[in-house]
């Protein structure tokens, strides 16, 4: 099979496509043949050990894959050949033609969701959906205020945001982010590139403030957020792609707002049956029409590092997807 290797910490342009044995499938594990697997942030952040998830080259990038069951281990009943699935495949391993996956984290597809549509479940829409669901408690009527929204994360909470039945304010750095963010279904857009963050948010909000923060950026831009919360908001802290922010805390005691971490690939270790549940009700979400997610860009194997840095440069808008 052909894989994409990291045989070094370092940029993407180091990756080497190579032709490795095809994989077999141990006790409870299958091997998935992949179709679809989506490009990340955090794919960026391991290539150069910075990560809270490590991984030793050398290695094969990827922690997401949709594709169709090619073969099953022992023990395995939840799955069999030929099904169409998503899956986790671990830290690492989806960039290749064939990936091993545990048969539990398996999730098999409906005819009518396709796989590059499939892929971020575990990931952007997973995540979106536990911090608005479960960390954020929001509630329809409520307003959110996305950040970097033009990316794929950012459309993710766009579209679930609407879908709970919230005004959505999406805040990117380009028009042209935030035009693909108003075709996702933003309500009003701010560019915080030519416009103050905090004074745009609380005029769009007659005053009153942002419900919910949704933050995978962070940086400069998470202080102004926050002052732009309402009296009880709630700051959802999801990722640092502008960098890791120092939050003056005396904010939170002036508004009665409340700043949440929100991880969840230690919720599904540790709440399997939350993160099972979330699952399906996502699939559901696709395979019923209420969700409709976008690829913005389809890639071949051969051009992982081009992806990756497009990703790393902030150059990608939306989802981005390797198709072997």
């Amino acid at each position: 099979m052909k894989a994409v290797v990291c045989n070094a910490f370092g940029p993407p342009e180091n990756l080497s496509v190579e032709e490795h044995d095809d994989p077999v499938a141990g006790e409870g594990e299958i091997v998935i043949e992949v179709k679809a697997v989506p490009v990340t942030f955090p794919d960026t952040l391991m290539l150069e050990d910075k990560y809270q998830f490590k991984a030793e080259p050398p290695y094969v990038p990827g922690a997401e894959v949709a594709g169709v069951v090619a073969s099953i281990g022992a023990g395995v009943d939840n799955v069999a050949v030929g099904d169409r699935v998503v899956s986790s495949v671990g830290v690492t391993g989806g960039f290749a033609e064939l990936a091993v996956a545990k048969a539990a984290d398996a999730r098999i597809l409906p005819d009518s969701v396709g796989f590059a549509e499939s892929t971020g479940l575990g990931y952007a829409w997973g995540t979106t959906y536990y911090a608005l669901k479960e960390r954020g408690q929001m509630k329809a009527g409520e307003t959110l205020l996305v950040l970097g929204a033009g990316g794929h994360l950012g459309i993710t909470a766009i579209q679930l945001g609407k879908l709970m039945g919230a005004v959505v304010i999406a805040a990117a750095s380009t028009d042209e982010k935030l035009e693909l963010c108003r075709e996702a279904g933003a309500d009003m857009t701010i560019n915080y590139a030519t416009e103050d963050l905090k004074t745009r948010a609380k005029e769009l909000t007659d005053g009153k403030g942002c419900d919910v923060i949704y933050d995978p950026v962070g940086g400069d831009y998470a202080e102004a957020a926050l002052r732009s919360s309402a009296w009880g908001g709630r700051f959802l802290v999801i990722g640092f792609t502008a960098g890791i922010a120092s939050i003056p805390l005396n904010l939170t005691l002036l508004k009665s707002c409340s700043i949440v971490g929100v991880f969840y690939g230690a919720m599904a270790a540790k709440e399997p049956v939350l993160h099972d549940e979330l699952m399906a009700e996502l699939i559901d979400f696709i395979a019923t029409g209420k969700l409709k997610p976008a690829v913005s860009e389809r890639w071949p194997l051969d051009d992982a590092a081009t992806a990756l840095r497009r990703m790393m440069d902030r150059e990608a808008s939306g989802k981005v997807i390797l198709e072997p």
